[in-house]
């Protein structure tokens, strides 16, 4: 994924509760929702013994609108009650990017 420079980054890092408890289904949901909120601009994930999930926004008025959009909202509150033993967010400008491809 190449998106053209400055963009946001926000950085979800969690570690998570015993048992799936509907997480899977959930994170799903989320990840089709994100797709329609105006200034999004993709996701990447990655999980072992903790989560990272870094999803890419135009500016911080799509990311606020995001976080206060009322499905997400719920998942955050469920997220806090039942899959998250610990979480951490970060917000980031991106300046520039650059990559390798065999």
């Amino acid at each position: 994924m190449h998106l053209d420079t400055p963009y946001y980054a926000v950085i979800f890092t969690s570690t998570r509760t015993a048992g799936d408890k509907g997480y899977a289904a959930m994170a799903q949901e989320m990840e089709e929702l994100a797709k329609r909120q105006p200034g999004y601009l993709g996701f990447e994930s990655a999980r072992e013994n903790i989560g990272i999930t870094i999803s890419y926004w135009k500016n911080l008025q799509a990311i606020s609108d995001w976080k206060q959009q009322t499905e997400h909202l719920l998942a955050q509150r469920k997220g806090i009650s039942d899959w998250y033993s610990w979480y951490k967010v970060r917000v980031c400008l991106v300046e520039r990017e650059y990559d390798f491809t065999r």
